[in-house]
């Protein structure tokens, strides 16, 4: 295959990977969006209409609110009459058990004193007798009314005029008569023969009040279609109030039908598609490379998406406020993981995208950008719990500002002004704390590492570089300078100098398996390699690569700093051996993969500044001396030698960074090395007449001191 035809098949899949990244993200946070129909606006009493001039397009009723049609509840159902079922069969029951009892259990009573009794209880079954439980309840208003059904019949009584079973039993010792054998009647327990003849009809009553209540108007007057409903500018009252809700009930109801769905839905799905078509153009124009690496190209189509959803399930099932949410965790984590300009176009994206579910308002749009953009430009590299804790106190200060300030355009009076929505704004600057934790299921979950995890590898408290410093000494030392050269070089050239050190750190653990076969843990002994045949020792040289990599996947570091292990010698080859070799073998062939690294050669601007720095600091250790002269020398020759090798063509180094990371080493390196300048040296002739000048001198000094 050309490499025409190469570059036509990548671009091919790059579009084919668009196309299916913009359908998956359209249809999955359009599936979600509620389905709001109708016209959506946002408005407040005593606040002013922000729209055009609003026309009715058709005739609606004016709908009360739901204040005034429980009022009017209320007042129905304390004006109701409850219906009571009037229970004859009691009264009989009851006379008859006394009558019973007169005569075979109550001989001491006055003669004819059971009919007396007897005629009581008959008053008070007639008059009525309930519940102690409902009577109570009745008797809460002392004109409430009720309707006895007796048979087909109902009349309306006062309830003042019944009795509970225990009101009509204080009624009965209230007669003079009775009252004058009351011991005698309290060993009978007249108390026994009072029971409720009145029973509350809880169906017929339900059904009743239901049917008065359905009686009432939901509305109160009618808008007529062409008549203004408001103009833009105008306050907002409470009739005003009332006529855009019942408009906009009105117009909801009557878009209710199926047909509206699918127009609702084609909507959003246009709005939404052009949103994420224009992020998927704008990495197609500025960061091409991003589809280059599937990790970055899921985050962002991600982060997209999660929020939508999460907007779209708190208004679709009426959760909370949506301003509690902190969108700004979307710019921090695009900004720390990629770059700060993505970060703002996928925010804005974002935001624009939620706004289609919290109908349209201006206000939330023009808080969450302010967010977004505060969190880019405070926020460069998470690396310490104190920078997301300013960054969340900027964010949270910022929208109450610009919410406040919105605030005070649309109304003056500052008693007025709600201030319920800053409880939100904190909420929301809560939760962004927890972007730190956050971090960490990020880097899992898309393969990114963050300064906070390079910070944590980079402690030589951690197990395996404290291993390396006890096995292998001097590599552990090697380690640490190599970070230090390497970090000031990437700090000078805008790199990632955290990125650089770390992997610096790592760089050489495989030497851990045969640390006495590298000179720099030798301590001046024997060298195991002189031992071995030259491509043995070749070998063993290059296998600290392949040996780093099994450590490092033992220890489970992250895949960039096993990109450092197999970069940091590219395709290059142990020249000493392979040197040697040849010289020692003129005229045999020579199978150069015995002598070659495995490789990659870098292909990030970190992994070329280790690769320099790591040989540069090498190579410095065997100067026979150290001047500024020896080292400039060296460090160009070294690098000079690795561009012509071709080491860093896979990777966006320039020119000028090589250029800016030779004179770094080369500073370092004479400040380590402690570079004298050279003193010229006399010549012998000036020497002696010197000599006998400063004699001369000191002999007179002395005269004039005796």
């Amino acid at each position: 295959m050309t490499k025409f035809d190469k570059t036509s098949s990548k671009h091919v899949s790059r579009w084919l990977m668009c196309i299916m990244l913009v359908a998956a993200t359209v249809a999955v946070i359009v599936f979600f969006l509620p389905r709001n129909s109708g016209p959506q606006y946002r408005y407040d009493i005593g606040k002013p209409w922000m729209y055009s001039s609003l026309i009715a397009k058709f005739d609606f009723p004016i709908y009360k609110t739901e204040a005034t049609i429980k009022a009017e509840q209320d007042s129905m159902a304390e004006a109701f009459e409850p219906y009571y079922n009037y229970d004859a069969g009691v009264e009989t029951e009851q006379l008859k058990r006394f009558t019973e009892r007169y005569k075979t259990g109550m001989p001491d009573l006055p003669p004819g004193f059971a009919s007396l009794v007897a005629d009581r209880l008959h008053r008070l079954y007639q008059a009525g007798v309930m519940d102690a439980a409902a009577y109570s309840e009745l008797m809460r208003d002392s004109t409430a009314m009720i309707r006895v059904v007796n048979g087909k019949k109902a009349t309306s009584m006062e309830a003042v005029c019944m009795y509970s079973t225990m009101t009509a039993y204080e009624q009965l010792f209230s007669d003079p008569k009775i009252a004058e054998v009351r011991q005698a009647l309290q060993r009978c327990n007249l108390n026994e023969y009072i029971q409720p003849n009145l029973k509350y009809d809880e169906e017929r009553s339900e059904t009743e009040l239901g049917d008065m209540f359905s009686g009432i108007p939901l509305a109160s007057g009618m808008v007529l279609s062409g008549q203004k409903i408001i103009d833009r500018g105008e306050i907002v009252d409470d009739y005003t109030y009332r006529v855009l809700s019942s408009f906009e009930r009105e117009a909801q109801r009557r878009s209710a039908g199926t047909s509206a769905i699918p127009s609702t839905v084609a909507g959003q799905t246009l709005f939404v598609s052009v949103l994420v078509i224009l992020f998927t153009f704008y990495l197609l124009l500025f960061r091409k490379d991003y589809f280059d690496k599937p990790r970055s190209i899921a985050m962002l189509y991600s982060m997209i998406t999660l929020f939508p959803l999460l907007v779209s399930l708190m208004v679709g099932h009426n959760v909370l406020s949506v301003y509690m949410l902190p969108f700004a965790m979307t710019p921090i984590f695009i900004r720390v993981f990629l770059d700060s300009r993505t970060a703002f176009n996928a925010h804005v994206t974002m935001v624009l995208i939620c706004a289609a579910a919290v109908k349209y308002q201006y206000e939330f749009i023009i808080v969450q950008i302010v967010a977004g953009l505060i969190a880019v430009y405070s926020l460069r590299e998470l690396s310490q719990r104190a920078e997301i804790f300013r960054t969340a106190l900027f964010v949270t200060i910022g929208c109450c500002v610009v919410y406040f300030s919105l605030q005070l355009m649309q109304d003056s009076n500052m008693a007025a002004i709600d201030h319920s929505m800053y409880k939100h704004f904190v909420v929301s600057g809560v939760l962004l704390l927890f972007a730190y934790p956050m971090m960490l299921v990020v880097e899992k979950t898309f393969g990114f590492i963050s300064n906070v995890t390079l910070i944590e590898l980079s402690n030589t408290n951690k197990r395996l570089l404290r291993t390396l410093s006890e096995e292998a000494p001097g590599t552990f030392q090697h380690s640490v300078m190599v970070g230090n050269l390497a970090a000031e070089i990437a700090n000078k050239i805008g790199a990632k100098a955290q990125l650089v050190r770390t992997g610096a750190m790592y760089h050489d653990i495989g030497k851990m398996k045969n640390a006495a076969c590298f000179t720099e843990n030798q301590m001046g002994g024997a060298n195991p390699l002189d031992t071995m045949s030259r491509i043995d020792a070749a070998q063993v040289i290059i296998s600290h690569v392949t040996e780093g990599l099994k450590t490092a996947e033992k220890y489970s570091l992250p895949g960039v700093i096993k990109d450092f292990i197999r970069t940091h010698h590219g395709t290059g080859k142990t020249k000493y051996f392979y040197i040697s070799y040849r010289n020692e073998h003129p005229d045999d062939p020579v199978d150069d993969s015995l002598f070659t690294y495995p490789g990659p050669d870098p292909f990030t601007r970190e992994q070329a500044i280790l690769m320099m720095a790591d040989t540069v600091e090498a190579a410095a250790r065997s100067l026979p001396e150290y001047t500024e002269e020896s080292i400039s020398n060296l460090v160009n020759r070294l690098i000079d030698q690795q561009v012509a090798d071709g080491f860093f063509k896979t990777c966006p180094i320039t020119f000028h960074d090589i250029a800016v990371a030779k004179q770094v080493l080369t500073d370092r390196l004479k400040a380590i090395y402690h570079t004298r300048t050279s003193y010229p040296e006399l010549n012998r002739q000036q020497a002696k007449s010197s000599n006998e000048n400063n004699a001369a001198g000191t002999a007179g000094e002395n005269k004039l001191k005796v």
